[in-house]
């Protein structure tokens, strides 16, 4: 009987056994499911024009133009909010022809509106200087500066962008077409009713930062780390608190103004302690350009800096991640300059 009780008992342990290996079996398949799809996720969005590490990125003397690395730079890439650089560039171009001063004040239009994510909010008949919504476009990136100065340097929307694209065709940017002037994706339903993505190259926006660069009141906007946006009577004003190598301002509101919010830099090289460039000599080396993000596009930069008199420029586009474009744009540039100023 006892022997019989044994047999039975051995007999139901090998029976069990396969079903235990069978279940941890499925339970370990489930769970490396679970971990790719987890890893999925959590991986950077990738296309097209968004890939890792970026689409197409180069650096470059900025003075002679030599490059010092280049990779896939005639790669097409949406360059989001460094379309800005070329906006700035013609409303610098303006001043410097005597069309008007950057003390102007200008007025909104109806072409004015808020748009996503960054914008400093001005309404139609509200005014801000040339020289603030400058600073707006290039600190907070602000989508509605850049259709403010478009229209009042050009007469309207459609014609500032055909002077985007004949400027990018004198300076040989042959791979850029401008849809518009803040770089935003189109969609009509949040009234950016142009009719596709703006496009270019790394070569191309290096162009664009040589010509860019020449002109000192360009790195006076770029080079501001941050600055407070000012609610005024007629419309807004902005008080820089910092600029790259520059102690911290405070500002000064006066009656009936009100503080609406600081700006910050979207330049995580020039701004964040734990990436910035130091010179030799202890000074911070950038002092612009300009970054910008879109979904479809990915994350991008156009970076400068300079050391003992050498100036280099570094393009990086459609990173997959914007810890990938800082990351590559930082080591570009320290490489870059590090050849230059020996």
């Amino acid at each position: 009987m006892n022997r019989l009780l044994l047999l039975i008992s051995a007999v139901l342990l090998v029976l069990a056994a396969p079903a235990a290996v069978r279940q941890g079996s499925g339970v370990r398949k489930a769970t490396a499911k679970r971990a790719a799809q987890q890893e999925v996720v959590s991986a950077p969005v990738q296309g097209a024009h968004r890939r890792s590490p970026y689409v197409g990125a180069i650096s470059v003397n900025a003075e002679t133009g030599d490059v010092i690395f280049s990779d896939n730079a005639d790669a097409e890439a949406y360059p989001a909010s460094v379309t800005k650089l070329m906006t700035l560039l013609l409303v610098m171009e303006d001043v410097k022809a005597g069309k008007y001063s950057l003390d102007a004040a200008v007025e909104a239009t109806a072409d004015a509106y808020k748009s996503e994510p960054s914008w400093v909010g001005i309404k139609v008949g509200e005014k801000m200087s040339v020289r603030d919504l400058c600073m707006a476009l290039m600190v907070e990136s602000a989508n509605d500066a850049a259709i403010v100065l478009g229209v009042h340097s050009a007469g309207s929307f459609d014609a500032f962008v055909a002077r985007m694209n004949a400027r990018a065709a004198e300076l040989g940017m042959k791979n850029t077409k401008y849809f518009n002037p803040n770089g935003l994706p189109p969609n009509a339903s949040k009234r950016y009713p142009w009719k596709s993505f703006n496009v270019s190259t790394a070569r191309d926006q290096v162009r664009l930062a040589q010509t860019l660069v020449k002109m000192p009141e360009v790195l006076s906007f770029t080079s501001v780390k941050t600055c407070d946006l000012i609610k005024t009577k007629d419309g807004f004003r902005v008080s820089v608190t910092r600029r790259a190598n520059e102690p911290i301002r405070e500002t000064a509101v006066a009656a009936g103004e009100k503080l609406v919010k600081q700006m910050r830099n979207h330049n995580n090289v020039m701004v964040k302690d734990a990436r910035k460039v130091f010179n030799p000599d202890g000074k911070e080396a950038v002092d612009g350009l300009k970054t910008g993000y879109i979904d479809d596009g990915g994350s991008s930069v156009v970076l400068t800096g300079a050391r003992k008199g050498k100036r280099a420029i570094v393009v990086v586009l459609g990173s997959a991640s914007s810890k990938e474009r800082d990351d590559h744009a930082r080591r570009l540039l320290v490489d870059a300059l590090g050849s230059m100023a020996w």
